[in-house]
């Protein structure tokens, strides 16, 4: 080869790799990257919602045990969200956020299984086209909502279910309940798709419109099924309420009652801590509904409003309640007037407007109490710490009511349509029907497989302790040491 051929070749290589640079710039400057304002928020509301948890939840719960099972109420909690967190980055996140084949609209596959193709550089959308966060910020945010729902459970078990079944039972109720529920209500294509298969089917030739069609339908159909209905949950009214909540009452059936229960006193023994505990709540509840937004914007901040206002207005609900009946408001009343507040808010934060936000939280404050003071004693199930009562009920009104508070007719934010690029016509009695629906598939979906699962672990490990045990309390009997030493 001569010089002159030498050079022509390192002109033409050098040439090559100028136009790969150009053209891997070109694409770079397309692709979206993620705004360091999002991310943020982000990375904070995924901590808020941690708060929620440890040591929010634990120490309501609690509060509202007796002394000898403080320590075990504390465990339980704790468990839940170490070995939840550990299920979710090996298979949970893959199954809840990842399309599943034949089997896409009830569950995800494993093609993500132990975050597999996830980079400090992958990026998921928000709700918004053309907008991103981190897919690691996304995953460890989802995961916070994944360790809570199965903690919420164990407050209807409260006292009379050992620790060995607790450990068993969580891992297979948030494989088996919580992902699947978790994918049919949020997974799908995202709006880049949405609005890039609607852009081709308007601008496809008249010949080729069916073509187009089908390809908008695939889109389509790459979400769960309760998305694919149209049922809306910003932040988890059916994901993490009713899931959990319908799950403690089949658990505290299975069980039965505490002994004792009805006729010894099994006063809270820390209204003190449970009052702290529901201030973590509350504080961590900013970035369980603000953070579901994905980004630092209005969504946020409306949620973020949404998040006070329904709360206050569901505390002052129950104690006024309780006022009329019992002529003395409790401290016990008003915390669980908050999270009953929280509860119904969940789902509709980022589509009510704040009166709305107000007037299901009164609604939510008066069924809940009904459910907890006169429902419970009329069928006498032993729902430890009101679970059923306040998450079940509350996440119900809250999802129910989503479709009133959402029209844009009562001061909501209607439902935007990705393929029109503005907000769709709204109907209240066709979205009623499609909140309905949701309901009722996370109902039945939570409620038979939790009942198959407690009876799976009652015939491995067994459910209870002995009597006596049950009598010593759970802290020295599953863990050897006490809440309190004094």
């Amino acid at each position: 080869m001569t010089d002159s051929t030498s050079r022509r070749f390192a002109v033409m290589a050098i040439a090559a790799s100028l136009s790969l640079l150009a053209t891997a710039t070109a694409f770079a400057a397309d692709a979206p990257t993620p705004n360091k304002g999002d991310t943020a928020w982000m990375l904070t509301a995924s901590a808020l919602v941690l708060v929620m948890t440890v040591p929010g939840l634990a120490l309501f719960y609690g509060g509202l045990v007796r002394t000898k099972n403080m320590l075990s109420m504390l465990m339980q909690v704790f468990y839940t969200v170490a070995i939840v967190c550990v299920i979710w980055v090996v298979y949970g996140y893959s199954l809840a956020f990842s399309e599943g084949g034949a089997f896409n609209g009830f569950v995800g596959g494993l093609s993500k299984a132990f975050l597999s193709g996830v980079t400090i550089d992958s990026t998921v959308e928000t709700f918004s086209d053309g907008v991103v966060i981190p897919e690691l910020v996304y995953i460890a945010f989802q995961m916070t909502f994944a360790a809570i729902t199965p903690a919420l459970i164990v407050g209807a078990l409260a006292e009379r279910m050992k620790f060995g079944a607790i450990a068993l039972f969580i891992p297979l109720w948030v494989t088996l309940v919580y992902f699947p529920i978790a994918h049919m209500v949020w997974y799908w294509a995202g709006p880049a798709a949405t609005v890039g298969a609607a852009k081709a089917l308007a601008a496809a030739a008249e010949g080729a419109k069916a073509a187009a069609q089908v390809e908008v339908d695939k889109v389509a159909a790459n979400a769960g099924l309760i998305f694919q209905w149209g049922a809306i949950d910003f932040a988890g009214g059916t994901v993490v309420h009713i899931n959990a909540g319908i799950a403690g009452l089949v658990g505290c059936l299975v069980l039965g009652k505490r002994v004792g229960y009805g006729r010894e006193t099994m006063a809270p023994h820390s209204l003190t801590m449970c009052l702290i505990g529901t201030g973590l709540l509350w504080f961590g509840w900013f970035g369980f509904n603000a953070g579901s937004a994905l980004e630092a914007g209005g969504t946020a901040a409306l949620a973020m409003v949404n998040t006070f206002v329904a709360t206050a207005a569901a505390a002052l609900a129950w104690l006024l309640a309780e006022f009329m009946l019992k002529g003395k408001p409790s401290l016990l009343g008003g915390a669980s007037g908050a999270v009953a507040g929280l509860v119904a808010v969940t789902p509709a934060s980022g589509y009510a407007g704040p009166m709305g936000a107000v007037v299901l939280g009164i609604v939510a404050g008066f069924v809940c109490l009904f459910f907890v003071d006169k429902v419970k004693n009329m069928f006498g199930y032993d729902d430890a710490l009101d679970v059923f009562g306040v998450h079940c009920v509350g996440g119900i009104t809250g999802a129910l009511g989503t479709a009133i508070v959402a029209a844009p007719a009562l001061g909501g934010t209607g439902i935007f349509d990705y393929a029109t690029g503005k907000v769709g016509a709204y109907s209240i009695a066709s979205q009623f029907v499609n909140q309905a629906y949701a309901v009722v598939l996370t109902l039945l979906w939570s409620g038979i497989i939790s009942f198959i699962l407690f009876v799976l672990v009652k015939l491995i490990v067994g459910l209870r302790p002995g009597i006596d045990q049950e009598r010593e309390g759970l802290d020295l009997v599953d863990h050897g040491e006490r809440a309190y030493n004094y």
